[in-house]
């Protein structure tokens, strides 16, 4: 399987795990959460979604640091965030920062990518 195709899958397996988590924190969550929580956890679920997306473009572009950079993205941004609300814990609080930076860089590498192929 190549880089292309097994980063493609991945997006879009992200992206199905976004819907399904942005579903989970408007409906299961409202019993026992907080709105402030409740807020935070929609928050990682839109940037996973966009960045799913986000991932799926590089992909096809064949930006696989792009792509990667916005994996570990969703993973280090929206993984803190699901893990601060779902289990109450600030263990990985410091960790979010790095995923915004994370999605950053993709957005960076991806721009590259178009430059370097105008």
């Amino acid at each position: 399987m190549t880089a292309q195709r097994s980063l493609s899958i991945l997006a879009a397996l992200a992206g199905l795990l976004a819907v399904a988590a942005g579903a989970f924190g408007a409906h299961g969550l409202q019993a026992s959460h907080t709105p402030y929580e409740i807020t935070t956890f929609k928050t990682a679920a839109s940037y996973q979604l966009a960045h799913a997306l986000a991932m799926l473009i590089a992909a096809d572009r064949k930006a696989q640091a792009a792509a990667i950079a916005f994996l570990l993205g969703m993973i280090l941004f929206s993984g803190s965030l699901y893990f601060l609300v779902l289990t109450g814990s600030r263990a990985l609080v410091l960790v979010t920062p790095a995923g915004g930076l994370s999605f950053m860089t993709g957005w960076a590498l991806l721009a590259w990518s178009y430059f370097r192929k105008a």
